[in-house]
């Protein structure tokens, strides 16, 4: 039997108070799929940065073609034909297609006027074509789309005689179309032999895309999949050692019987119709709806970042004034972003400065921040949110996305909201830090808070929600009760048909 192409075998590494990896293992061979999932945290791309020669591992045997090789750095591991494609895209905006497809290994010589530019086209059109790429290799990759930007991508890799591509998170940015386009690209290498190393939470992809399944816990091998096991109740009983069904547990209590916030004919848009919807408090109400179809304009609206054109907000049946985030948030109205990183945290400040943010003039003393409360305050969210982290004086980009998303919703849980508006609450979070804020959020209803959760995961819209309010086209289409949820009912509105 011919060896792997390229094997992994007790692999550790650690960093100052974290061991990342534990004696982990893997193998790849050629022409195959292999997906690593595991929990934000689990190792899966320090893994993958140690394959690429970004990190040097403290122990294990790396195997290529059943030989021990030293990967140290990124050009050892791309002279092998290893090739690592970042999360986030590594390209020279400024730069056309073809010169980030050969940026820095651009020819001396470029013919006999010695232009260099027309060359480096010529050499990039055939594996543009190769992936299906529908624009000129002279294109700025300004330009492009972040789904052709991604195949620019694979075509730098390609262009390096790559014969391992490891992608993590490919689709996290890319739209359904572009996923499936990038489907298609991947059975291609696999079918011109190219093995391809690819890391994603989400679990869908895996169960289309993969023929083994990889999973990491907690820095260990956690089990493998063959082709036929792979499922999505398989793949999270290994990641978190429980099963799914317990991800969507809902406590029994009743909502309170007057409304808590309520929405009168409030729209942002001239030429939009009004929109009209009520909160109870205790209850968990889902907006659903396609991507452009309103829900995170409205959020915007509610929290003072958009202008209301007209209609009026309610809490407790009063009219309260929201011009600006501030009106929102003196009135117990509080949104947790879609965009976390841009939008929710400042990224190189503690997780005690972000914990405290929203705080801050109930810890002053003298218009000076209490140091002592500031600190009490941040070590109370760590503990009851569980943030993973050496201390509260880490800096919070370097955090997992599912430990930032806490820290987003601690801050302002420290305020006790009254509204708690959840814009994509779990997007590029893993599994089990899903299940914590899931627990969370049923703790929180049943504390009496009303909880409006945007999402585009019918799966959780359906497993969370009390009611489900359905957005089309700037318009609310329709909405259902527990007892009238299905993924078909949610898609009928949503795409405009009837209820």
């Amino acid at each position: 039997m011919s060896p792997s192409l390229l094997s992994a075998r007790g692999i550790s590494k650690s960093f100052p108070g974290v061991q990342a990896l534990q004696d982990v293992s893997l193998q790849l061979n050629r022409g195959e799929v292999l997906a690593v999932v595991g929990e934000n945290g689990a190792g899966k791309s320090t893994l993958m940065k140690i394959l690429g020669g970004v990190y040097r591992p403290d122990a294990g045997i790396i195997e290529w073609e059943g030989r021990p090789v030293a990967i140290g750095q990124v050009d050892q591991a791309q002279k092998l034909g290893i090739v690592l494609i970042h999360q986030e895209l590594n390209l020279a905006e400024n730069l056309d297609v073809a010169g980030n497809m050969f940026l820095g290994r651009e020819p001396t010589w470029g013919g006999p006027l010695g232009l260099i530019r027309p060359r480096l086209a010529r050499d990039a059109e055939p594996i543009l074509r190769r992936l299906g790429f529908d624009a000129s290799p002279r294109t700025r990759v300004a330009e492009l789309s972040i789904g052709q930007q991604q195949l620019v991508e694979i075509a730098r890799a390609l262009s390096l005689r790559s014969r391992v591509i490891i992608m993590d998170e490919p689709t996290s940015s890319l739209t359904q179309r572009e996923t499936d386009r990038l489907y298609d690209v991947i059975r291609d290498l696999k079918r011109d032999g190219i093995s391809v190393l690819y890391i994603s939470h989400r679990l869908k992809e895996v169960e289309t895309i993969a023929d083994r399944v990889v999973v990491l816990r907690d820095g260990r091998n956690a089990g493998e999949l063959r082709r036929e096991e792979i499922s999505h109740e398989a793949m999270v009983r290994l990641m978190v050692g429980r099963e799914l069904r317990q991800f969507y547990r809902r406590s029994r209590h009743e909502a309170t019987a007057r409304p808590v916030l309520q929405l009168r004919h409030v729209h942002w848009q001239e030429g939009k119709p009004p929109i009209s919807l009520e909160l109870r408090g205790g209850e968990i109400v889902g907006l659903a709806g396609l991507i452009g179809a309103g829900r995170t304009e409205l959020a915007e609206t509610v929290f003072g970042i958009r202008r209301r054109v007209s209609g009026e907000i309610l809490l407790d049946g009063h009219a309260v004034v929201v011009r600006h985030p501030i009106d929102a948030i003196e009135a117990g109205i509080y949104l947790v972003p879609e965009d976390r990183r841009s939008q929710g945290l400042v990224l190189e400040q503690t997780i005690r400065f972000n914990l405290s943010l929203a705080s801050l003039k109930d810890l002053q003393r003298l218009h000076l921040v209490a140091t002592r409360r500031e600190v009490a305050l941040a070590e109370q969210q760590r503990r009851d949110l569980n943030i993973r982290c050496p201390s509260i004086r880490q800096t919070v980009a370097l955090l997992s996305g599912g430990n930032q998303q806490k820290v987003v919703l601690g801050k302002w849980l420290s305020r006790k909201p009254r509204v708690l508006i959840l814009d994509e609450p779990t997007r590029g979070v893993d599994v089990g830090a899903k299940s914590e804020i899931y627990a969370l959020m049923d703790q929180l209803a049943q504390e009496g808070v009303a909880i409006l959760m945007i999402s585009s995961d019918l799966e959780e819209i359906l497993g969370m929600s009390d009611r489900v309010v359905v957005m089309h086209e700037g318009r609310l289409a329709g909405e259902l009760g527990r007892g009238q949820l299905s993924e078909e009912a949610v898609m009928r509105l949503a795409t405009g048909a009837a209820a």
